[in-house]
C-alpha cells in the first residue's frame, strides 16, 4: 500500500496539521493552564506566576531564528521540513523528561520554569518546522479551512492537556501529570515518522538531494535575514501586524487576570477552572473554528478578521463593566466559555492573512516570525497582567 504524501491529500492535510499543532498544544495546556491554576491556588503570587509563564513562553518569542535556518538547509531527501520537524520532536520528547526532576513546583518554581522553558525551546523549532511545511503544501485556496484545523488541533491539545494533567496534579501528584506528557508526545513523534511531504520523499535518510532537484535558495542565512527584514517593515505588512499582535496582547492581559481573580479572589478549585478551560471552552471553541475555517475562505479573511475584533473589543469592555457580577458562578463560566471562542475565531481569520503577506521565497522565515511575534504579545501580557 502507497502511503500518500501531504501534497497529494487535502484529507490528510487537515489530520496531519491537526495533529502536530496537537502536539504543541498538549504542554501548553499542562505549563500554562493546569499548572499555572495550581500555582495560584497554592496562594503563589501573580508576579511570579506571570514571571513562570513568561518563561515558558519566551523560547517561542525568538523562534524566528529559526525559520531562515530551515529554508536555508532543506535539501534532504527526507523532505525539505519533516526532517526539522522530527529532530525537534525528538528532542522535545528528552527534554520533557527533564520535566521529570521536578517533585514540588511550588518550592521549585526557578526549576520548573528552567525545564519547561528548555522544552519550549524544542517545542518552538518543531512549531518553525511545520508552519513552513504548511506554507508550501497548503494551497491558497483551502489556507482557511486547513488554519482551522491547526488551531484546531492546538486548541485540542491545549484542553485535553490542562484538563488531564489537572486531574494527574491534583490526585497522582506532579510527576504523574509529566511522565503523561513525555508518553503523548512520544506517540505524536512514532506518526510523525509516517507523515512525508512528497511521495518522492525518503522515510529516512541521511543523504542530500541532487544538486539539480533542490530548490532555488538565497545562498546564505544572512541573505535570508535581510530579505525576512524587509518583507517585515513593508508599510502594509508592518499595519496589518500590528492590528494582528494587539489583539493577542489584550486577550493575554485579560485572560490571566480573569484566571487569577476566579481562584485567589472567588475561590474556584484550580481543577475545575482546568477543566472548564480545557474540555468545555475547547469544544466550543472547536464549533466556532471550523465555521470560522470555511468563512475565511468565503467571505475572505479581512472581513472575517475586522468582524472579529469588534466582537472582542466589545466584549472587553462589556464583561469587564459587569465584573461585580463575576461572583455569581454562571456568569464567570458563561464569560469563560464565551472568551474561549474569540483566539480561534481571531486566529482562522489572522494567520491565512498574514500568511497572504509572506514573500515568495521567504514565506516560511516570514511567517515564523509573525509567529513569534504573536508568541511575545503573549508573553508580555502573562508578565504585565501579574505585575499590574
Amino acid at each position: 500500500m502507497v502511503i500518500p504524501a501531504l501534497r497529494d491529500s487535502r484529507p490528510l492535510r487537515y489530520c496531519v496539521f491537526f495533529f502536530l499543532y496537537a502536539m504543541q498544544g498538549l504542554p501548553a495546556g499542562f505549563a500554562l493552564t493546569a499548572v499555572a491554576n495550581h500555582l495560584a491556588a497554592r496562594q503563589v503570587s501573580a508576579a511570579r506566576i506571570g514571571e513562570f509563564v513568561a518563561a515558558v513562553g519566551l523560547p517561542w518569542a525568538f523562534q524566528f531564528v529559526w525559520g531562515p535556518v530551515i529554508d536555508r538547509f532543506q535539501a534532504s531527501r527526507m523532505g525539505a521540513r519533516r526532517p526539522w520537524v522530527l529532530l525537534a520532536q525528538l528532542a522535545s520528547v528528552l527534554a520533557s523528561v527533564g520535566i521529570w526532576l521536578v517533585t514540588d513546583p511550588v518550592q521549585q518554581l526557578a526549576l520548573l520554569g528552567g525545564v519547561f522553558s528548555l522544552h519550549s525551546v524544542f517545542a518552538s523549532v518543531q512549531d518553525a518546522g511545520v508552519d513552513a511545511m504548511a506554507i508550501s503544501v497548503i494551497p491558497e485556496n483551502e489556507r482557511g479551512r486547513t488554519n482551522a484545523f491547526m488551531r484546531g488541533g492546538f486548541l485540542a491539545g491545549t484542553g485535553i492537556g490542562a484538563a488531564v494533567t489537572s486531574l494527574l496534579l491534583s490526585r497522582h501528584g506532579f510527576g504523574a501529570a509529566a511522565v503523561t506528557q513525555t508518553v503523548a508526545l512520544l506517540v505524536f513523534t512514532l506518526l510523525t515518522f509516517f507523515v512525508r511531504e512528497s511521495r518522492s520523499d525518503a522515510w529516512v535518510s541521511f543523504r542530500s538531494k541532487p544538486a539539480v532537484c533542490r530548490a532555488a535558495a538565497p545562498v546564505t542565512v544572512r541573505r535570508l535575514f535581510a530579505d525576512l527584514l524587509r518583507a517585515f517593515f513593508k508599510r502594509l505588512n508592518l499595519l496589518v501586524f500590528a492590528a494582528v499582535a494587539l489583539v493577542y496582547l489584550s486577550q493575554s492581559v485579560f485572560i490571566r487576570v480573569f484566571s487569577m481573580h476566579l481562584v485567589q479572589r472567588l475561590h474556584w478549585a484550580d481543577t475545575d477552572l482546568s477543566v472548564l478551560s480545557g474540555l468545555y471552552g475547547s469544544a466550543a471553541a472547536f464549533g466556532v473554528i471550523l465555521v470560522g475555517g470555511w468563512l475565511s475562505d468565503k467571505i475572505g479573511a479581512v472581513r472575517l478578521m475586522s468582524s472579529v475584533m469588534l466582537v472582542v473589543g466589545s466584549f472587553l469592555l462589556i464583561f469587564n463593566g459587569l465584573h461585580r457580577f463575576w461572583v455569581n458562578p454562571d456568569v464567570s463560566t458563561a464569560g469563560l466559555v464565551f472568551w474561549q471562542t474569540f483566539d480561534p475565531a481571531f486566529s482562522v481569520a489572522a494567520m491565512p492573512l498574514l500568511m497572504s503577506l509572506c514573500r515568495r521565497g521567504i514565506e516560511g522565515s516570514q511567517f515564523t516570525m509573525y509567529m513569534a511575534l504573536v508568541n511575545l504579545c503573549d508573553v508580555a501580557g502573562a508578565w504585565l497582567s501579574g505585575h499590574a
